[in-house]
């Protein structure tokens, strides 16, 4: 694909290490690991839509004229228009999870939404969150690193359902937000999003998460759900799942041990709860790898 995001990223001037998980006509994906310094980024001609993996990292990012110092939480999005050069000083290393859209995929979308496909214009975006971005990214890189088991068309129209989202909410066709229950502010949500991943292996309370946020426990649950879309609970353990998931792809460390360093109670709790978020065992995960 053209706009291949391991083409553009370099560190200090030298290519970056990254692991590609999968290419289709109209979408790239890699997960790209940074030690801290500077990344330098001359631009690809396609969207880029960047989502912070793991432990929180601080970032000074310069891109498109804007300039953004803050810290990059898991599951942060980042959505980089064609031909945007930019710049990252990272102060910690850093994992991103690159989605490359071609720029027709997008073009075809607005066309379909009766505007002119040339005058579209992708909004440059720094550490937002996006719920459903984010759903679909996760669900792009399980379904690649398993081997694209449920076929081509169902990837297709994961592409195809993220391209929309970016046209309809972040682009010059974005249209007016309907007026929403109130959800956390974001700097306590990603207060509580930087707690929770500095702290995964630990057995965390919803009082605990509550006093992070400076909310009483019912209001902070209600407002965790609304602004994540999962429950605290339900999105600690998946949480868990993925980070144990990314450790038995890239190492031979037991799995009982990867159990007990990830939060859970022994190896029989990893494999119940990777059979219900990934819909395979903790063996298949490696095997699979």
């Amino acid at each position: 694909m053209a706009g291949s995001a391991t083409r553009y990223f370099h560190h200090r001037g030298a290519p970056l290490p990254a692991e590609l998980l999968g290419t289709t006509e109209d979408l790239h994906l890699s997960l790209i690991s940074d030690r801290p310094g500077l990344v330098e980024f001359p631009g690809s001609p396609a969207v880029l839509v960047s989502i912070h993996v793991g432990a929180s990292a601080g970032v000074d990012c310069r891109r498109g004229g804007e300039r953004h110092v803050g810290t990059n939480i898991h599951g942060d999005v980042e959505i980089i228009p064609p031909q945007t050069p930019g710049s990252w000083e990272l102060k910690s290393s850093d994992s991103t999870l690159v989605i490359g859209l071609k720029l027709r995929l997008l073009r075809d979308l607005a066309a379909q939404l009766g505007a002119a496909p040339e005058q579209l214009r992708i909004t440059n975006r720094f550490q937002i969150r996006d719920p459903q971005i984010e759903h679909l990214a996760w669900a792009l890189q399980a379904e690649m690193q398993s081997g694209n088991p449920s076929g081509g068309l169902f990837t297709d129209a994961l592409a195809t359902s993220l391209a929309a989202r970016i046209v309809c909410r972040h682009s010059s066709l974005a249209r007016p937000v309907p007026h929403a229950t109130a959800a956390m502010p974001a700097r306590k949500l990603k207060n509580v999003l930087a707690y929770i991943e500095d702290h995964l292996s630990r057995d965390l309370t919803l009082r605990e998460l509550a006093q992070i946020a400076g909310l009483s426990t019912s209001h902070f649950k209600a407002l965790f759900r609304k602004s994540v879309g999962v429950p605290p609970h339900q999105y600690l353990i998946r949480r868990r799942v993925e980070r144990a998931a990314s450790q038995l792809r890239s190492g031979d460390m037991p799995i009982g041990q990867i159990a007990l360093e990830n939060g859970f109670c022994h190896q029989s709790h990893l494999a119940l709860h990777t059979r219900r978020f990934l819909g395979v065992t903790p063996q298949e995960v490696r095997d699979n790898c």
